[in-house]
């Protein structure tokens, strides 16, 4: 099964060079306000060792543009601009590097909802609250969609359903949890792989933004249910304390549990929140030294 290394925090390094995120928009406010330091960010990533860029349309939605003044009409440009920036990217990574060979992947960002998955909404209104953004990123043709942080089984339901207004669209899913084993919203994680595994357009099913203790267990857990690859990319193990707008806890070096979670069966591996290049130098050296 082929093996890649997707890319780490995009906030965390937007923040790194002087960019205040501090409302809800988080990185996709820099897609109206710094889209150069966006640009540069994937750059980085890409030059050390990312196979995958994960646009900044985390957070960018509608409504929460619509909130700041945006029209529908400039919502689409921004959320084109995000793949624009990530393929801008890519482009001036293989001008540096004519002989690399790797290929290099844009994935648009679609994050859940709501990060615990107790938003009070149903399948219906969450299949509404996906379909128009999905359906912009799909229009600036990335090579696929990370559909990420999704906190419960019900929310993937939803999503299924915009994927299939789009047959040609491909994505994978990851979900958030709050332990080994289950969901932020409470789901088996088995489960949830059991029921993508059955939709021949998601690529692969993993985790994201969860803590790298809680990685063994989920990919065991995933792999019992599906065949698909297993995407893996934890956060650094702090945890976001939302009232004091501050990461508290210690960092865990997560990068060196990587040929762990090779071994439980994970093939695509990266870092989420609080991870920066560096730490995915490390995840590129480990891959590289499996595959001998």
């Amino acid at each position: 099964m082929t093996r890649l290394v997707l890319d780490g925090g995009l906030a965390t390094q937007l923040e790194a060079r002087g960019l205040d995120l501090s409302d809800a928009l988080w990185s996709a406010r820099a897609l109206r306000d710094a889209p150069e330091v966006i640009e540069a960010v994937h750059l980085d990533y890409f030059e050390a060792g990312a196979d995958v860029a994960i646009t900044a349309s985390y957070q960018a939605s509608f409504e929460g543009f619509a909130a700041r003044g945006c029209t529908h009409e400039e919502t689409v440009t921004l959320l084109h601009r995000s793949v624009a920036l990530a393929r801008n990217a890519r482009a001036r990574f293989h001008a540096r590097h004519p002989g690399e060979t790797r290929p290099l992947r844009v994935a648009a960002s679609v994050d859940g909802s709501e990060y615990r998955g107790d938003y009070g909404l149903d399948e219906d209104a969450l299949h509404a609250f996906h379909g128009p953004r999905i359906a912009a990123l799909l229009g600036a043709a990335p090579d696929l969609l990370a559909c990420e942080t999704i906190p419960s089984l019900m929310e993937a339901r939803a999503i299924v359903r915009v994927l299939h207004a789009h047959p040609e669209a491909r994505a994978w899913v990851s979900f958030s949890c709050r332990d080994d084993a289950r969901t932020s919203a409470g789901d088996p994680i088995a489960a949830c792989a059991r029921l993508l595994d059955a939709e021949p357009q998601v690529v692969a099913i993993g985790i994201n933004c969860v803590d790298p203790e809680f990685v063994p267990g989920l990919v065991r857990a995933l792999a019992s249910g599906t065949a698909k690859p297993i995407v893996v990319y934890p956060n650094s193990g702090e945890v976001w304390n939302a009232n004091g707008r501050c990461w508290e806890g210690t960092a865990t070096p997560f990068a060196a549990r990587v040929d762990e979670w090779l071994a439980a069966g994970a093939s695509w591996v990266g870092g989420c929140c609080r991870t920066t290049p560096e730490d995915i130098r490390r995840v590129r050296a480990m891959v590289q030294r499996r595959e001998g």
